[in-house]
């Protein structure tokens, strides 16, 4: 009798977990959806263009600022101010986003995009599937990502082509860990979450699996070089 309602138990909070995690993807590919829109809007307006150029590194400061308040005030901020947050952040982002449509041919960003989602659905599915604990593989990929950053602004300096191979395949390794992981770890944390929204909750977790998508994503598009111009 036990060991039947321990099952029902693992049923209940398998659904639950579940019904979580759709949430989080329904947000996370929503803030996808709204940086590409506004990317795309921006790269087809010269004037617009020529003015987020000019407001660059405010944009990217102003990003920063969201990613790290998002992150830090998740327990504390409620639903709609998150999702606030969230939205933001994925506008600023297409604003950035934009330059990539100068300086890639757009076959090249539909295929990279194509290839990312393919490969995010395969880890998403093995990181809720697999019995196996990827917390160990924690570790491994904070040194790996601190790895990439250092050889990317090593790279700045030496311009070297093969160098920047290497940052790529390690770069897609890493954020591809990171998926599972973050897939996994989500998971858990709703298991046990002290959350004062669960909205705030599920809004936190799509930035987190949007920033895996989008830096996956933009190490396939690099490794592919097809670049528009030099």
């Amino acid at each position: 009798m036990r060991q039947m309602y321990q099952s029902t138990d693992q049923v209940l909070s398998d659904v639950t977990a579940g019904a979580f995690m759709a949430r989080v993807y329904r947000w996370m590919f929503a803030g996808l959806g709204l940086t590409a829109v506004t990317a795309l809007l921006v790269a087809m307006s010269p004037p617009a263009v020529a003015l987020v150029a000019s407001l660059r590194f405010p944009l990217i400061i102003a990003q920063l600022g969201l990613v790290l308040a998002l992150s830090f005030m998740a327990r504390r901020v409620s639903g709609p101010t998150a999702a606030a947050m969230f939205i933001g952040y994925s506008v600023l982002n297409g604003l950035t986003f934009s330059a990539i449509f100068f300086f890639y041919q757009l076959g090249s960003i539909a295929s990279a995009f194509f290839i990312t989602s393919g490969a995010f659905a395969a880890l998403s599915v093995y990181a809720t599937v697999t019995k196996r604990d990827l917390s160990a593989w924690r570790t491994f990929l904070f040194i790996g990502l601190i790895g990439v950053v250092l050889a990317g602004l090593v790279n700045l300096f030496v311009h070297s082509g093969m160098l920047m191979f290497v940052i790529n395949c390690a770069a897609i390794l890493v954020f591809a860990g990171l998926t599972a992981y973050d897939t996994q770890r989500l998971r858990a944390i709703h298991a046990t979450a002290g959350y004062n929204s669960a909205q705030a909750l599920a809004v936190t977790g799509a930035l987190m699996l949007y920033l895996d998508f989008i830096n996956l994503f933009l190490q396939i598009l690099s490794l592919m070089s097809g670049r528009r111009r030099d």
